[in-house]
């Protein structure tokens, strides 16, 4: 099953907490997808990867795990054979950062600020709840070295690749990185393709911050984009207007038990999600998503359902 494979790396490292080393990668083999003008696509195994390839070298979005920066390499060599210049990091997640300090050896990586912090720090993600993963503070050969605040332009292959932070969405370092010339947007982790999002509340997340970055990326954006995800197939802003209104639409429904003074677990026991069943997978179940929405919305972690 598609899904799952996008799906598998996220439940490895978050939910059974185990690290790259503990997994085999030997068989994991990269598809190289061409989105639009000079930005392709890369899957593996993690976040999806963009690419703006041209005259001027290569600008990478996200990195995935270590182990597979030599398959990367030998992916972006089977397009061209120009340097990487640049790599951009969507957010701190080891899905996403893990090659850094490989890469930044021949080439210097950029975030938004909160990115370098929560990878020099070190932090447990999660929802607050019973989702959780320690993230071991990484080595200086693995920070940013360059970072910024609200946004920042690259300037190569003819393109102004543009990165924006959006606060307190999927994390507090997030940044949606848009390619005006080819049309195409990397939406990170603030968009994916497999069903409920995870939400880092734990490094500075919220459902209404990624709600309100969506619904102000989108009007900015031409109506024909091409939109990379942080994890799934290619979309279009459609795709990410019905994501938005699932968002808008489960956050109500949890709203309203919370004004209630409903618990967690009796809006876990009402499956108050049940209308959204198709959004559940193997990484955020409707009863994850639940406690999401619920510790978002109070503030604190709320009681877990326990199953016999």
């Amino acid at each position: 099953m598609r899904m799952f494979s996008w799906v598998l790396p996220l439940v490895i490292c978050l939910s059974t907490l185990l690290s790259a080393q503990d997994q085999d990668f030997s068989k994991v083999q990269m598809k190289v997808t061409h989105v639009a003008g000079t930005v392709y696509m890369l899957e593996g195994e993690g976040g999806n990867i963009g690419a703006s390839v041209g005259e001027d070298g290569i600008v990478v979005v996200d990195d995935q795990y270590a182990p597979l920066a030599d398959k990367i390499k030998a992916a972006l060599k089977g397009v061209t054979d120009k340097p990487i210049r640049f790599i951009i990091n969507t957010h701190y997640h080891e899905d996403h950062t893990s090659g850094n300090a490989i890469f930044q050896k021949d080439a210097p990586v950029i975030a938004q600020d909160n990115v370098r912090k929560r990878l020099e720090e070190g932090v447990t993600a999660g929802n607050m709840g019973s989702l959780k993963a320690v993230h071991k503070p990484q080595p200086k050969e693995a920070l940013p070295i360059l970072t910024f605040d609200h946004d920042i332009t690259v300037h190569l292959n003819g393109e102004d690749i543009r990165a924006l932070h959006y606060p307190h969405g999927h994390t507090d370092g997030d940044s949606i990185i848009f390619f005006p010339k080819s049309n195409v947007v990397h939406m990170g982790d603030d968009f994916v393709r497999y069903g409920f999002p995870f939400i880092d509340l734990s490094a500075g997340g919220s459902v209404e911050g990624m709600i309100a970055a969506l619904e102000e990326i989108i009007p900015k954006l031409p109506a024909d984009v091409k939109v990379i995800p942080g994890h799934g197939a290619i979309s279009n802003l459609d795709d990410v207007r019905t994501y938005v209104v699932m968002l808008k639409d489960t956050r109500a429904v949890v709203e309203d038990g919370v004004k209630q003074s409903k618990s967690l677990v009796q809006l876990q026991q009402e499956k108050v999600l049940s209308r959204w069943e198709k959004y559940k997978n193997d990484f955020i179940s409707s009863d994850t998503f639940i406690e999401t929405l619920y510790n978002d919305l109070t503030g604190k972690p709320g009681q877990l359902l326990k199953h016999n």
